[in-house]
């Protein structure tokens, strides 16, 4: 897989290109900030980004909103965002506007690289990979929603599982359940949602986010 990097801290990119390339991938670039990304992506044409939320001048927001600007100019681009934090308010914009390929990892979480390196392939095709922590944090900006309200903490716990990408079987395995009953309970949120299940887990549920926010009454500010 060709790979665009674009991350500040020279330890973590240094060893994001050796995991990278000793896995087998080809890390096209390492970029320190966002500047010229889109050149850098029109020249090499990465099938992946992976990019980090804080970048120069600032260290607040630039590299989020470099993300949200190639998803708007490449949405066909797979993209991994990579933060320290969970930046709410980008994350959900980054999930309403295009939820596919689409990956948002918080970096102290991930912990096991051979997870990290089938996370970029499930990215590469098609899918989308939130943390578990984001998805909390996006879930609980809707707690005022009646829905969200009727869901039990049972479903929650699976709903956010889903987010995540897990699969059935995994759900079972993880809340030691069985796949039948997680059938049952992922048809049942998506009833209590007003959602029908389409087979496709993660990006159900970020419908279901896409859903509440375009629904809801207005913006919570972060």
């Amino acid at each position: 897989m060709r790979i665009l990097i674009c991350e500040d801290s020279v330890l973590l990119r240094e060893g994001l290109i050796r995991l990278l390339e000793d896995a087998g991938h080809l890390v096209v670039d390492a970029l320190s900030e966002d500047t010229d990304v889109m050149d850098v992506v029109a020249r090499h044409e990465p099938e992946l980004l992976i990019m980090d939320v804080r970048l120069p001048p600032t260290y607040s927001d630039e590299g989020i909103r470099a993300a949200l600007k190639v998803r708007q100019q490449r949405p066909d681009l797979p993209l991994l965002v990579l933060s320290q934090y969970v930046e709410e308010r980008y994350a959900t914009e980054l999930v309403v506007a295009h939820a596919e390929s689409l990956g948002y990892l918080l970096k102290d979480r991930v912990t096991d690289v051979t997870e990290f390196l089938e996370t970029l392939e499930q990215i590469r095709q098609g899918a989308t990979v939130l943390d578990p922590e984001v998805v909390a944090q996006l879930l609980t900006r809707r707690q005022h929603d009646h829905r969200m309200q009727s869901l039990t903490d049972r479903e929650r716990t699976v709903l956010a599982a889903i987010a995540e990408g897990k699969t059935n079987q995994a759900i079972a395995k993880l809340l030691h359940l069985s796949e039948a009953s997680v059938e049952k309970y992922t048809s049942s949120i998506f009833t209590k949602l007003g959602l029908e299940a389409d087979g496709e887990g993660n990006r159900r549920v970020l419908a279901t986010l896409a859903h509440l926010e375009n629904t809801s009454q207005g913006r919570t500010t972060p």
